[in-house]
This record gives C-alpha cells, sequence and structure tokens, in this order.
C-alpha cells in the first residue's frame, strides 16, 4: 500500500509533508487540491451519511447495522479491498471504494470499483476525472491488472467521465448478479 503518496498535476505549486495528510493518503494538486484518504474505522462516522446519500440516489435499500457491517470489513480487512475518502479543502465530499478480486483472463487481481459519490455540489468540476486517475495509480501499486464498473444505463454524465477515464463498455458481455442464500440446516 502506498503511503503519502504527492502526485503533483501539471502547474501544482504547493506540497505538503505525508505527515499531514495521513498512511495511505494521495495529495493530488492543480486546479484543486484533493486527498484521497485511505478510510480507517474512526472515519465510519463521517463515512456512513455519504453512503447512505449515494444509496438515496441509487435507490439502494439496506439496513443500518448489516450496512456498518460491511463498510467496517472493508475497511478493516486489506485483502477484500479498500475505501478512500475523497477530501477537498479540508471537506470530505465522497468516497469510493475498490473490491478486489481475481481473474484468469486478467492474468492476476482485478478489483471492482464498487461504489463511487460526490456530493452533487461538487460534480462537474474535475474532481471525478481526478479521483479515477489516481486510483488507477494506486490500484497499480496493489497489483490490480484490470478495474471494472458498472454504471447505470441511464446516467450518460457518468459514462461519459468512465469513458474519458479509459474504461470501455464490454459489448459481448452484460454484468449479471444472484444473491447467494444461506441455507439453514
Amino acid at each position: 500500500m502506498a503511503k503519502g503518496i504527492l502526485i503533483r498535476a501539471p502547474g501544482g505549486r504547493r506540497d505538503y509533508p505525508n505527515s499531514l495528510r495521513g498512511p495511505g493518503s494521495i495529495k493530488c494538486f492543480g486546479l484543486m487540491d484533493m486527498i484521497l484518504k485511505l478510510a480507517q474505522t474512526d472515519d465510519l462516522a463521517v463515512l456512513l451519511p455519504l453512503v447512505q446519500d449515494y444509496h438515496a440516489f441509487e435507490q439502494i435499500s439496506l439496513p443500518l447495522e448489516p450496512l456498518k457491517q460491511a463498510l467496517l470489513f472493508l475497511v478493516e480487512t486489506e485483502t477484500a479491498g479498500r475505501i478512500w475518502l475523497i477530501q477537498q479543502s479540508a471537506e470530505t465530499v465522497g468516497y469510493i471504494t475498490l473490491c478486489f478480486g481475481y481473474s484468469i483472463e486478467f492474468l492476476g487481481r482485478d478489483a471492482f470499483i464498487d461504489e463511487f459519490f460526490i456530493m452533487s455540489s461538487r460534480r462537474g468540476q474535475g474532481l471525478g476525472t481526478a479521483v479515477l486517475e489516481h486510483l488507477q495509480i494506486e490500484a497499480q501499486q496493489l497489483g490490480v491488472k484490470a478495474l471494472h464498473l458498472e454504471v447505470a444505463k441511464d446516467n450518460p454524465r457518468s459514462q461519459r467521465l468512465y469513458r474519458a477515464t479509459g474504461f470501455r463498455p464490454r459489448e459481448r458481455y452484460i454484468l449479471m448478479s444472484q444473491q447467494v442464500k444461506i441455507w439453514l440446516k
């Protein structure tokens, strides 16, 4: 895991010591100052309302306690994935999650961008592009060979963002899901 990586965009002027960012954070400069802060257990109070906002937007309904447990598992289990808080001007404005898998087709570890949310007041300013570009660097350092995501068919704005950052639809395939049932004896 990268520790306090400095990524200087063209025109970036400032640098802060790693100690101001914390472990696992990525500092980005350019049109905006942005930090991707690796979420820790004590960040759940900030993360949970953002996740709930995203779920409301996507019409996902989950009970609160299982949702908290799922977030806690991902934060505490490095082999499962990562959650980063997106911070700008000392404010947390979103989050992005990366969940690990393995692919024979891609010859190694792959990862799914499971959730990506930026507050509506911060959209359309290049923040999403910056997050995805820097996430690709972090994914490479984590040994990820391929990134995957899903996007709603009726969300052309997000589709444009993903295409602009290198994601392509897999025209021969559709994503299908099945919730695994737990059978009790």
